[in-house]
């Protein structure tokens, strides 16, 4: 299996095996985080731009020790400090940084369809680092191996998705990975915020529930979402605290969960809000987890569109495709 996609937009149009190569080649990577010197050379006079117009720490500090680790040269350009801020179109913007020859742009916006909307006018390599309400390919695809990599495997898994779905690019892109690679996957949020078109995919493995106890009965993994306040424009809920009280995630909430359940959450944490801090802290959180795996599969990434050689990487020490790493195959879904 080879990865022929010059861009990496979103998850929905993927099918199972371009998933599981992703995945599969995030783990060639996984180890090298791991070493004394932490860098490979496989991207060695390469050069990935990281455009940024909204805020972030997890995603933008990845990202750059993805490239860095990759051994290419990372630049990092916000919207404060570039000439959006003097009146710049995020067009003009791109075609000057692609007249400097990048072999990879990695952009975050405000504005679903952005990075779409870049690709087609230009010729380097678009990575979609989050677009509006609308996706969030790489978080999506660090949660699955993190997921992976605790389960052995991701078809067949109960997965709960809780919080604020609806502005949730988080959430829209895990339903999409999860649901092609075979999870059952259910999402509950007060009903003002769980979008329409899921209704779309209740044949594909989801399940819309309005109470979070319903959600996580029997759930092997647990997925807590922020609110997005930045995203909402009206009241969607009475008041943060009657959401903690009815869609916050507290200790007796998991009694009901199989008992290996794992925790996630993509940060940043509303802590007392959508989860407690003892849930966040305590032996079934997997958030620092999600955090590490996150350079390994945004390494893959970046290796994959900014290399144009759509093979997994012998440099990495790379493991047969559909390897989990630990001897298990991980079995293919159907393309949501």
């Amino acid at each position: 299996m080879t990865f022929n996609r010059k861009h990496l937009l979103g998850i929905r149009d993927l099918s199972a095996e371009e998933i599981t190569h992703l995945l599969d080649t995030a783990e060639t990577f996984r180890d090298v985080s791991r070493r004394e010197i932490k860098k490979v050379p496989a991207l060695r006079g390469r050069t990935v731009i990281n455009l940024f117009f909204e805020a972030s720490t997890r995603t933008r500090t990845s990202f750059e020790i993805a490239a860095k680790r990759l051994s290419a040269d990372a630049v990092n350009i916000s919207v404060s400090t570039s000439s959006v801020s003097k009146g710049e179109t995020l067009l003009d913007t791109a075609r000057n940084l692609e007249a400097m020859a990048p072999d990879c742009i990695v952009v975050r916006h405000s504005m679903a369809g952005a990075p779409h909307h870049l690709a087609r006018m230009c010729n380097a390599p678009i990575v979609n680092a989050g677009d509006g309400s609308h996706e969030h390919p790489t978080q999506a695809l660090l949660d699955a191996l993190t997921i992976r990599e605790h389960k052995g495997r991701i078809e067949g898994l109960n997965i709960a998705i809780i919080g604020d779905i609806l502005h949730s690019r988080v959430a829209r892109s895990n339903v999409y990975l999860l649901t092609t690679l075979g999870a059952n996957v259910r999402v509950a949020g007060p009903g003002t915020m769980v979008p329409a078109e899921f209704a779309e995919l209740v044949d594909q493995g989801l399940r819309v529930e309005q109470r979070i106890e319903d959600a996580i009965e029997g759930a092997d993994v647990v997925m807590i979402l922020r609110i997005q306040r930045e995203r909402q424009d009206a009241a969607f809920f009475p008041s943060m605290r009657e959401y903690a009280v009815h869609y916050g995630l507290h200790p007796s909430h998991l009694e009901r969960a199989s008992p290996d359940v794992i925790v996630m959450h993509p940060g940043p944490i509303n802590r007392g809000i959508e989860i407690s801090s003892e849930i966040a802290d305590g032996s079934r959180s997997l958030i620092l987890d999600q955090v590490t795996n996150g350079i390994a599969v945004r390494m893959a990434v970046l290796y994959l569109l900014a290399r144009g050689n759509h093979s997994v990487p012998a440099e990495a020490g790379a493991k047969p495709p559909g390897s989990t790493g630990n001897g298990k195959k991980v079995r293919k879904g159907t393309k949501a």
